[in-house]
């Protein structure tokens, strides 16, 4: 068994902490906040997750050097926007080759980078890989029958990851189509806004089905363009990962949507949902992308437009409706 640290103690990695604790791994939870490390060792409970309880072999602490130092295993599992401050603190704690697994999906604003090349960028050496797809931490802290996807450019570390996050109740698939992996988890965060939105506004299971078919279309369009397999968009990581982030309100992104179109600001929707909405951090930088690779992503554009520009919820629906006729799949 191995000795592991997940960085970042909101509801996933307090989930996936409680993941690798059950594979019988020596797992120990890093939080920023020494009050929230506090009372995870005392309660034994995460507010995250409601009443699940954490296992009594699990670790807490706020000491980085403590968390990262030995560890055959780190999960970044902090929310995007801070993926790359965290790498940069932890990088004079970990050794040459170390395993990281990226959990975090979105895309860094001003280099449109994915998770993973920003942890790459900081610590060079190490092997860093993601773990991505339909997987509410909710269900998972709940021990929920849940598959997911681990990603790596090699196909043998790809495999260790599976190795040490599948159990009888987790099934981890592997690929090497890292960069396909990645954008479906930033952009399907985008998409669930767009639903949540379309939910908000009193619309129904047609309009739910058309964001998310023609959704995966467009980010695969995009995918295609940069490098990644057009079959990761059908799978796990794709379509798996939209379909359960805009039908469910365990997810924040969808759940800032309704709000939106229900009339709220996009303030005021991320303030209600009081946890970091992903989507809008992605938003921008997934439509800045589109444009560097020429290619047209219309439901990330109108959601950029009422989120940072002005444009109503009902307009923006509108907007792609009466957008110029096309085939289907020449377009895809």
């Amino acid at each position: 068994m191995a000795k592991a640290s997940v960085l970042g103690a909101g509801a996933w990695g307090t989930a996936l902490a409680m993941l690798l604790s059950d594979n019988g791994h020596e797992v120990t939870l890093w939080s920023p906040f020494a009050e929230q490390t506090e009372e995870l060792r005392r309660t034994r409970k995460s507010a995250a997750l409601g009443e699940v309880e954490l296992p009594e072999s699990l670790c807490f602490t706020s000491d980085l050097k403590e968390a990262a130092e030995g560890r055959e295993l780190l999960v970044f599992a902090t929310a995007s926007v801070y993926t790359r401050g965290v790498a940069k603190e932890v990088k004079p704690f970990v050794k040459p080759g170390q395993l990281i697994v990226c959990v975090a999906k979105g895309i860094e604003d001003k280099s449109l980078l994915f998770q993973t090349d920003e942890v790459k960028q900081e610590i060079p050496d190490a092997l860093v890989t993601c773990l991505s797809g339909p997987s509410h931490a909710e269900e998972v802290a709940r021990r929920l029958p849940t598959t997911c996807v681990a990603g790596a450019e090699d196909s043998e570390v790809a495999a260790k990851v599976q190795q040490l996050f599948m159990n009888r109740v987790f099934r981890v698939y592997t690929s090497t189509d890292v960069r396909g992996i990645e954008l479906g988890g930033a952009v399907k965060n985008v998409i669930a806004l767009a639903a949540g939105i379309a939910d908000g506004l009193g619309y129904g299971d047609n309009t739910k089905a058309a964001l998310i078919t023609r959704g995966i279309a467009e980010t695969a369009r995009l995918g295609v363009k940069i490098g990644a397999n057009w079959e990761t968009f059908a799978g796990l990581t794709g379509i798996g990962d939209l379909i359960v982030t805009c039908a469910s309100m365990h997810s924040r992104n969808r759940r800032a949507g309704i709000l939106i179109g229900q009339g709220k600001s996009m303030e005021e929707a991320m303030r209600e949902v009081g946890q970091v909405v992903e989507g809008v951090y992605s938003a921008k930088a997934a439509l800045a992308l589109a444009e560097r690779e020429q290619v047209e992503m219309p439901i990330v554009e109108v959601v950029n437009r009422v989120l940072f520009s002005g444009l109503s919820a009902a307009e923006a629906v509108q907007m792609l409706m009466e957008r110029d006729p096309v085939a289907e799949w020449n377009h895809i």
